[in-house]
């Protein structure tokens, strides 16, 4: 017998140039972290492709960010499972919905997954432009 919860958890990347969504629990915006818009070698790449997701998540603040959203979204999922409510929507923005908040979104589904069964994610904005 599986030890994870089935509460369904939605993550999703989203540019907030193109306006932040409403229909969501949180929203967490990461455009403090590393940008690697401003890397020329780095630009044309997403935050699907391990170049980025290192240049993102693999320093302090990086980590750090990581740790914490995992921490605090997993207590609020269970707490909101308790309370009988039906399921978590999690937002999460940078500026072009491209880089940092496409890697941040892909790690956390990955830890979050360790704890629940039915985690989802997808990227909203993440074909609207190239570069």
């Amino acid at each position: 017998m599986s030890s994870k919860s089935n509460f369904p958890i939605t993550l999703f990347s989203f540019g907030y140039k193109y306006d932040p969504p409403q229909d969501v629990n949180f929203l967490f915006d990461v455009r403090f972290l590393a940008n690697p818009f401003h890397e020329k070698e780095l630009r044309s790449f997403t935050g699907l492709e391990a170049s980025i997701a290192d240049f993102v998540l693999n320093n302090d603040s990086g980590k750090e960010c990581l740790q914490q959203l995992h921490r605090i979204i997993k207590f609020h999922a269970n707490q909101l499972r308790q309370s009988g409510k039906d399921e978590l929507r999690i937002g999460i923005g940078c500026t072009g919905g491209h880089h940092r908040s496409v890697a941040v979104t892909e790690a956390l589904a990955n830890l979050l997954r360790e704890d629940f069964e039915a985690v989802t994610h997808f990227h909203r904005d993440i074909k609207k432009e190239s570069h």
